[in-house]
């Protein structure tokens, strides 16, 4: 689906049906109609390729957009600018916050690391995220080293943790300063006492 309602999608779907009803016209002899749609539709579909050949999808939102929104609204703006820019269609970049990322000397130019998912928690109370990263070949290691300039590189007053996953992932917590990751956890057994959070994502 979001392959489907992708810009580059929709305007190559639009560009290829201009062009085929212009070539139907053509072939039935209705010039006035052929021309136009002929005209307007080859450019359209060929910059509708071309778009779709530089394309970068969204990552992954684990939290609907309908959850957290106060403490969103509430949270520093930072935290939303990340997470508006992460969410959307890129074109002509490699990876979600290639400029970022290359600042940080996180980078490499054949195989950048690739967010993949991100995720807004709440770990008691307060308000941060939660990103999911495929290294690729920029060594874990690395990223770990780097920890306090990535603290001071998101926003004012957050500190960043980094937990190793399987294979060449992991994950990047965003959260204020003074706050733990595993409190999330913590707030998750909680809520497996009483009533199920439809909120929370179990990932893999």
């Amino acid at each position: 689906m979001n392959d489907l309602l992708s810009p580059g999608s929709l305007v190559t779907i639009a560009g290829g049906v201009l062009t085929v009803v212009g070539s139907i016209a053509y072939a039935s002899g209705n010039a006035n109609l052929s021309l136009p749609t002929i005209f307007y539709g080859i450019p359209i579909l060929l910059g509708g390729l071309a778009l779709k050949s530089s394309e970068l999808p969204p990552a992954r939102r684990i939290t609907p957009k309908s959850q957290l929104k106060n403490e969103r609204q509430a949270a520093t703006p930072e935290l939303g600018k990340l997470l508006g820019d992460v969410t959307r269609w890129k074109y002509g970049q490699k990876a979600h916050l290639e400029s970022s990322l290359e600042s940080l000397k996180l980078w490499d130019e054949d195989k950048p690391p690739q967010l993949l998912e991100i995720e807004e928690i709440c770990p008691s109370g307060h308000y941060g995220l939660r990103l999911r990263f495929a290294c690729e070949a920029v060594p874990i290691q690395l990223w770990q080293e780097k920890r306090n300039r990535l603290s001071r590189f998101f926003a004012k007053g957050f500190e960043v943790t980094i937990t190793p996953l399987k294979g060449d992932r992991l994950d990047l917590f965003l959260l204020p300063v003074g706050v733990s990751a595993s409190d999330k956890q913590a707030d998750a057994r909680e809520g497996d006492s009483g009533e199920t959070d439809s909120g929370e994502t179990v990932n893999g």
